[in-house]
């Protein structure tokens, strides 16, 4: 029967035992001889009679010996054959001692021990974990951007990742809190148990390798293995995101049809678009202003699952699609087919590049994307076009090449990880602004540009309840009344609010887009905002502060410290205290 190593064994242990079990055998014996040997051999006292040394004795003649510190001949003179077998002893010790310390110096740049050495280390980090953390499964473009943004915000996150390349990469990043990276296979399960999946305090598992069966089994692991864990996975097929859902993962994020959907947005309502594209960015990084794609006809280079997403999106919105595609032999019903390389001019001709409104170069590989762009600019200087970025450390190239909007699907993806993760309601809201008119949406986008102030801003959700808010719960259960603007008024000057909007209230009976200020709150609701970092900072310190809270709603300042509270209870047992 098949068994399973134990996962708290210390794994240096084995290492060294296995590197340094001969050479600590070879010097324990030699030690062990010359130890034996002086004590046989006869010496004399200063007296010239017969004297034998003790075991004691004789391993400390070896011990100052072997050691080349050399004391001299202690407590008496030897003879010559003690002198003689010193001399072997000295040999044979020293050999002895070369022979482990090489073994040691060999262990020490042992690629192995160091593996091992981490994993402990790490391990050790791990167990000490006193809140709430992220595993990351996965350190590509989508993983560095999501434990950035994780930290940013001050939240805790451990990397799981098989490339060592990836891992001395993000060794050399400074993060703070500090992000424990650890070598292993994320398709294993026993080394996402060793990672921490199993720990108390991990409460998300975010699977966002480059491999979608990869994505699949650490799903499946986490669902299993830790069922409370909130589980997001990164798909690029609707096959493989169909079967994350199966079992039951929460979240099943599909880069390509975001873009696919963001695209088809931007074309038909465009203010929605803006709205979606700044809710949903990296925070605190500069506020996109892109421009819209037209509606008329577009061609489309590359049929991968991009391509597909795209296409099947324009064709919902009536636009004309051209595939430039060499290795297809048919795609969506709708769309015309011209098998060739979009690299070559000729191919683009073909396609109607000179009739056509835009062009989108999604293929897998950067370069030939590149010089699709330049091809199609070569050929029509007006034209509007879309590049994929596949890695981010190109973008300087697709920055010169001035391209009217790139594609960046780690972008969108680690965005909408952080959608889930910050903001809850951030999806349902959105859905919901989707049904409402132009002028409302448009309304908004002005009211969030005038607030970010050229940044992205911050998503955040409120639930007002024992648990998550317990002095919102204090407040309303003692009867006081409370309103939304009690959360939003600014401690600095309560008639000012703070830099934020409220998005959606959903309350027990319904859901309220962009809610009055003078809503009142129950247990149970819910507040989606959206805001600055400071104004998130500020109400978080809001919600923790019951003095703050008070003097918010009322306007009143007391004191409330213990020695303040103690003094308080003391004038109530005795009113000729004095104290108000």
């Amino acid at each position: 029967m098949s068994t399973v190593p134990h996962r708290n064994r210390n794994p240096v242990i084995p290492v060294v035992l296995r590197r340094m079990r001969t050479p600590l055998l070879v010097l324990l014996s030699a030690y062990a001889i010359a130890v034996l040997g002086f004590s046989l051999i006869p010496g004399q006292d200063d007296q010239g009679e017969p004297w034998r040394m003790s075991i004691f004795h004789a391993f400390y003649v070896v011990s100052y010996t072997g050691s080349t510190i050399g004391f001299g001949e202690v407590p008496y003179a030897f003879t010559e054959a003690q002198r003689l077998w010193a001399t072997i002893s000295i040999y044979l010790t020293v050999i002895a001692w070369l022979y482990a310390v090489g073994s040691l110096i060999s262990l020490l740049r042992d690629p192995a021990f160091h593996v091992a050495l981490d994993h402990l280390r790490l391990r050790h980090s791990i167990a000490r974990m006193d809140e709430p953390f992220h595993m990351v499964c996965g350190y590509g473009d989508t993983g560095a951007l999501l434990v950035r943004a994780i930290t940013e915000r001050g939240g805790r996150a451990i990397v799981v990742e098989s490339d060592a390349a990836r891992i001395q990469a993000l060794n050399l990043r400074e993060h703070m809190p500090h992000v424990p990276a650890m070598h292993l296979d994320a398709r294993n399960p026993e080394h996402l148990v060793m990672a921490g999946l199993r720990n108390r305090w991990c409460t998300s598992v975010l699977a966002v390798t480059d491999d979608d069966r990869t994505n699949l089994k650490i799903s499946l692991a986490a669902k299993l293995l830790h069922p409370g864990s909130h589980v997001i996975c990164r798909a690029e097929s609707d096959q493989a995101a169909d079967n994350m859902a199966s079992f039951g993962t929460d979240h099943v994020v599909n880069g390509y049809e975001h873009f696919a959907f963001r695209l088809q947005l931007a074309i038909t309502t465009p203010d929605l678009h803006q709205v979606y594209d700044w809710l949903t960015g990296i925070p605190n990084t500069d506020l996109p202003e892109r421009a819209r794609p037209p509606a008329g006809r577009w061609i489309v280079c590359g049929y991968g699952p991009l391509g597909q997403a795209v296409t099947r999106r324009l064709l919902q919105t009536g636009i004309d699609v051209v595939v430039v595609e060499e290795q297809v032999n048919e795609v969506a019903s709708g769309a015309r087919l011209v098998r060739a390389r979009a690299t070559h001019a000729d191919a683009l001709r073909e396609a109607g590049v000179m009739e056509a409104n835009a062009l989108l170069a999604c293929t897998d590989d950067d370069a030939d994307n590149l010089s699709t762009v330049m091809a199609a600019r070569q050929l029509r200087s007006g034209l509007f076009i879309a590049a994929r970025q596949n890695a981010l450390r190109n973008k300087p190239l697709f920055e010169a090449a001035e391209t009217d909007l790139t594609v960046e699907p780690s972008y969108i993806v680690s965005s909408q990880v952080l959608a889930i993760l910050n903001a809850s309601l951030l999806n349902d809201f959105l859905d919901a602004a989707n049904e409402q008119e132009t002028s409302w949406q448009r309304q908004l986008a002005e009211a969030i540009r005038e607030l970010a102030g050229g940044r992205i801003p911050v998503s955040w959700t409120v639930r007002v309840s024992r648990k998550r808010t317990p002095v919102l719960a204090d407040c309303i259960e003692a009867g006081k009344p409370l309103a939304l603007r009690d959360l939003m008024r600014d401690p600095m000057d309560r008639e000012q609010s703070l830099d934020c909007i409220p998005l959606l209230l959903r309350t027990d009976a319904d859901d309220r887009l962009r809610p009055a200020a003078d809503s009142p709150l129950a247990l149970g609701d819910n507040i989606l905002f959206c805001g600055t970092p400071r104004s998130e900072r500020t109400m978080q310190r809001i919600l923790r502060n019951r003095d703050l809270l008070d003097f918010l709603r009322t306007g009143e300042h007391r004191p409330g410290g213990w020695v303040w509270r103690q003094l308080r209870s003391k004038k109530k047992g005795n009113p000729s205290t004095g104290l108000p």
